[in-house]
């Protein structure tokens, strides 16, 4: 498989005032075309800062990332555009456009700069709404949709977009168990039938290792560990994650449990 996005010696934290907090350092990631990986650790570890800093929506404190071998601080906005794209938990204002114009949008790194879709476009858009299943509300506004409704229609978006790397912040966030399922099972099919190159981050932790083919994990110190999930969920690593020592991971469910002894 190729390496579509890699880090070298990455640092990423975040700035206030004069001074730079660094979350996690030294990362040496890869991020492979057709591959479906997560990224887990606890609250704080540093999750959404490292995705902000792989989608460019935030300066890493030291090290590079290399997006199809070229440096992405070598790129313009436009180029990076028409190969990562992001879909986060924020609620977008977009209750007034369709869900047919919503996923449009994605389609405005290849548009030009008057937005203008030839019928090319306006089939791929058509195609997206179609892949993730929710074609019959193209027509609907996106007020209308449900929340699962609406995270397919933001996933359909990334896929309008025609990116390589699609970067997932909590994508399964505010869904039921029905919609968390439909999601993830998605995501897994667009990587392994479209060779997409998919990361997210989840609280979904039993979904995502049954669905993913690789881990980044964060552990409670702070080191990033990665490789295969199925190896992950055998290793002592899946223990080095959370602070407390009321939980405890158990491969034969694949989530974590509690620990403590009932009196």
């Amino acid at each position: 498989m190729e390496a579509i996005l890699t880090t070298h010696d990455l640092a990423v934290g975040y700035v206030h005032g004069k001074h730079t907090t660094t979350l996690l350092q030294g990362l040496n990631l890869s991020l492979n075309e057709g591959e479906l990986v997560a990224l887990l650790g606890q609250n704080g570890a540093g999750k959404s800062t490292l995705l902000r800093a792989l989608t460019c929506a935030s300066r890493p404190v030291d090290g590079s990332i290399r997006l199809r071998g070229k440096n992405v601080t070598e790129m313009s906005q436009h180029e990076r555009s028409r190969l990562i794209g992001l879909v986060s938990t924020e609620r977008i204002s977009a209750g007034a456009l369709t869900v047919r114009e919503l996923v449009g949008l994605g389609r405005q790194p290849h548009t030009g700069f008057l937005g203008r879709m030839s019928v090319q476009d306006r089939e791929i858009v058509e195609a997206a709404l179609a892949d993730v299943g929710i074609e019959n509300k193209a027509a609907s506004y996106v007020s209308e949709l449900s929340d699962g409704e609406r995270q397919k229609a933001m996933i359909a978006k990334a896929l309008a977009q025609e990116t390589p790397v699609i970067v997932l912040d909590e994508p399964t966030a505010f869904l039921d168990a029905a919609s968390r399922i439909e999601t993830m099972n998605l995501l897994a099919s667009l990587a392994h039938d479209r060779g997409k190159a998919i990361l997210l981050t989840t609280h979904d932790i039993s979904r995502s290792l049954l669905l993913t083919d690789a881990l980044w994990l964060i552990t409670k110190d702070r080191t990033v560990v990665t490789g295969p999930t199925g190896e992950m969920v055998q290793s002592a690593v899946m223990n080095e994650v959370f602070s407390s020592q009321a939980v405890r991971f158990n491969p034969e469910t694949c989530d974590y449990e509690s620990c403590e002894k009932k009196s």
